[in-house]
């Protein structure tokens, strides 16, 4: 079985931010994080439009809670930053906002 170390997040927003969507990643799930952030640029590229703003964020998965974790929210602040963080049970276990992932074991 093969374990997930990286999810990656892809977020469409108007130019004004007003409106945000999550867009599916052409790959979301990496086995190794730094493989994750190898892709960024290409995705960010990917979907690059005039119209649109495209931000995407590598969020790390502890492999041992791999199929616990429950839910992902993220947040794009008015300064075009990208905050997200994946919980199990209500846990931050990874949290893009301090820059710092937190694991629970």
């Amino acid at each position: 079985m093969e374990h997930i170390a990286a999810f990656l997040l892809v977020v469409s927003c108007s130019q004004d931010l007003s409106g945000c969507r999550e867009i599916p990643a052409p790959a979301p799930l990496y086995e190794a994080y730094d493989a994750c952030q190898a892709e960024l640029p290409k995705v960010l590229g990917a979907f690059r439009s005039s119209s649109n703003r495209t931000f995407a964020r590598c969020l790390e998965v502890d492999p041992a809670l791999e199929d616990d974790y429950d839910q992902l929210t993220w947040n794009v602040l008015p300064n075009g930053t990208l905050e997200a963080s994946l919980t199990v049970s209500s846990v931050v276990v990874a949290d893009t906002a301090t820059g710092k992932p937190a694991y629970l074991h």
